[in-house]
């Protein structure tokens, strides 16, 4: 009866050819477990070196697919960094033309408002001013011979008919003696039936030919006769104030 190899605290030694057939078995093992993961028409071999010093070798067209695609890329962006800078560049001078609407626009009212308060202030100005002005009393006169000898002259002057005081009244005196009613009914006029009358003695025909406007028709006026005779003398003579007789 052989001995029992395991019985408790016992080892069975291998012997030598045992040890061999078990690495052959396990090596045959290993080796078709390799053959086993490679594919039939593969050349790849298991040597790790091989593999870990193996080139990955890059076509010219993956190369220069690369390159394209960046560029484009990039010039898309560029694109669109363009198109947001016109964007920003037209809202900027929308806002710029708005701005400068606004300022001309402000400009024009300050200025129709200076306008209107320069106008107020004028008519307030000018109000103030008629306030101010007093109406000028129309000048008067003595309602006798040194009164219309006066008028007559205020008259000659705004008209431009020369003479004087004294050559008014120096006349009057030796012609009519001062008396406005006068009327001469002897001498050739008379008898021609045009006689002399007023202050300076007129005839009817020379005070209508030298009537002075703004007198009074009437012959016997006082300041209309003088002022009529006045404007024949200086047709005549040049002046009242040459006359020393009858003329």
């Amino acid at each position: 009866m052989p001995k029992n190899i395991t019985t408790p605290g016992h080892s069975p030694k291998l012997t030598k050819l045992h040890k061999l057939s078990i690495a052959g078995v396990a090596t045959l093992g290993a080796a078709t477990l390799a053959f086993s993961l490679v594919p039939d028409n593969s050349h790849t071999t298991t040597n790790d070196a091989a593999v870990s010093t193996a080139k990955v070798a890059y076509s010219d067209k993956q190369i220069k697919d690369v390159k394209s695609s960046v560029t484009d890329q990039l010039a898309g962006a560029d694109l669109k960094a363009q198109a947001i800078a016109a964007k920003k560049k037209a809202a900027d001078a929308a806002a710029a033309k708005k701005k400068a609407a606004e300022a001309v626009a402000a400009k024009k009212k300050a200025a129709a408002k200076k306008a209107a308060q320069a106008r107020s202030k004028a008519a307030a100005s000018r109000s103030s001013e008629r306030i101010k002005v007093q109406p000028v009393a129309a000048k008067t006169y003595a309602n006798n011979l040194d009164g219309w000898i006066r008028e007559s002259l205020d008259i000659m002057k705004s008209k431009g008919i020369p003479g004087s005081y004294n050559g008014l009244h120096r006349n009057i005196l030796r012609e009519s003696s001062g008396n406005p009613k006068a009327i001469n009914d002897w001498d050739i006029n008379a008898i021609n039936g045009i006689p002399s009358k007023g202050l300076l003695q007129v005839i009817p025909p020379t005070f209508t030919a030298y009537h002075v406007a703004g007198t009074s028709w009437n012959i016997y006026d006082p300041v209309a006769n003088i002022t009529a005779a006045a404007n024949y003398a200086a047709d005549k003579y040049g002046s009242m104030d040459n006359v020393n007789s009858a003329y």
